[in-house]
């Protein structure tokens, strides 16, 4: 059977790669402005350089692989894994830490699996635990936010720019009066030191749910989840799967030890939990594809950053779970097809 075909020009889809990268960078401008304010401008020099570095990897792999660089560079894919990576590293990561991992995501978790629709991990998260793991010192030094009740040192945009660029502090500074441990890195080693939970929450840095500054910081990855939401960027699944799944295995937890376990809500406004359920975890490349694979990988990510925090060596666990279950999305994928009608048997 012919069917007829209409002359040009045709309709253009209403959606494109460019466009949904662009609206996820859009909602999460709100949580760049709060972490300005609460950790200083070293995020939107980390976000400079991470941009540069993935632009200039990106254009270097899209020539040697033949493929168009206006096209894909326009796209705006690696400009978000540049954004992402930008936030999970400490404010005054040096910059040669932040290219590193840029260049591992954009280079080894994408292209060398076959560029954006191809790469089975999340290069964001993959770049950030190679980083984790090469660089333990500088990923662990986080500024404390420029609260009241908290010591803290304020830097103006130009150090900031000379300590990411040196790698050093001024000659009268040293790093341990600069940095300060996180919310969940501090209950982890508190409870090693056999402190309870009220104990170690006796700590200024401690707010109503969780860090002071991390939770609201939490609360504007929020807002803008909520507006890819509403805009139909991203699906409920994930983010309502890893949430309540985190929710409800660390419910369980403090309910039978509330001295050694935090609360639920903690784990919800610490680490990583809001951007990895809205902007991290919904990546469409690399998450499941069926409506029942994104409930059971939202959940599976949940539950193993539970794991982790609670029982790993690391404080947060939410890049390493999303990472395991980038491996089992293939497999929940198959177990999750949905029943096709109208086919004869």
């Amino acid at each position: 059977m012919k069917f007829q075909h209409a002359p040009a020009p045709h309709l253009t889809p209403p959606n494109s790669v460019a466009l949904v990268m662009r609206q996820v960078l859009m909602a999460l401008i709100p949580a760049t402005i709060a972490h300005v304010w609460f950790f200083g401008p070293g995020l939107l020099v980390n976000m400079l350089i991470a941009c540069t570095v993935a632009l200039a990897s990106e254009a270097i792999m899209l020539h040697l692989r033949g493929r168009p660089l206006r096209k894909y560079l326009g796209d705006y894919s690696a400009v978000l894994a540049a954004v992402l990576l930008a936030f999970a590293v400490p404010p005054l990561t040096p910059w040669w830490v932040t290219a590193t991992g840029v260049v591992f995501a954009i280079v080894f978790a994408k292209h060398l699996f076959g560029g954006l629709g191809h790469n089975p991990f999340n290069p964001a998260m993959a770049g950030y635990v190679v980083l984790l793991v090469s660089f333990p010192a500088q990923m662990t030094a986080w500024l404390p936010p420029a609260i009241d009740q908290i010591a803290h040192v304020d830097f103006s945009l130009w150090q900031t720019i000379a300590i990411i660029l040196s790698g050093e502090l001024p000659a009268t500074i040293g790093w341990d009066a600069v940095t300060s441990a996180t919310p969940l890195d501090r209950v982890k080693t508190g409870l090693g030191l056999m402190q309870t939970i009220g104990e170690i929450r006796q700590n200024p840095l401690f707010g109503d749910f969780g860090g002071r500054g991390w939770e609201w910081l939490a609360n504007w990855f929020a807002v803008g989840g909520f507006w890819l939401l509403y805009k139909g960027v991203i699906r409920w699944h994930i983010p309502v799967s890893m949430i309540a799944s985190l929710l409800l295995i660390a419910t369980v937890a403090y309910m039978l030890d509330p001295g050694s376990h935090a609360s639920p809500l903690f784990h919800l406004f610490s680490g990583a939990t809001m951007i990895g359920a809205f902007f991290i975890a919904t990546d469409p490349v690399s998450a499941a594809t069926t409506d029942k694979g994104r409930l059971i990988y939202g959940a599976g990510i949940g539950l193993l950053t539970y794991a982790i925090r609670a029982w790993g060596g690391y404080p947060d666990g939410v890049a390493f779970a999303v990472l395991l279950m980038n491996m089992a999305v293939p497999l929940i994928d198959r177990l999750t097809v949905p029943r096709v009608y109208g086919h004869e048997s």
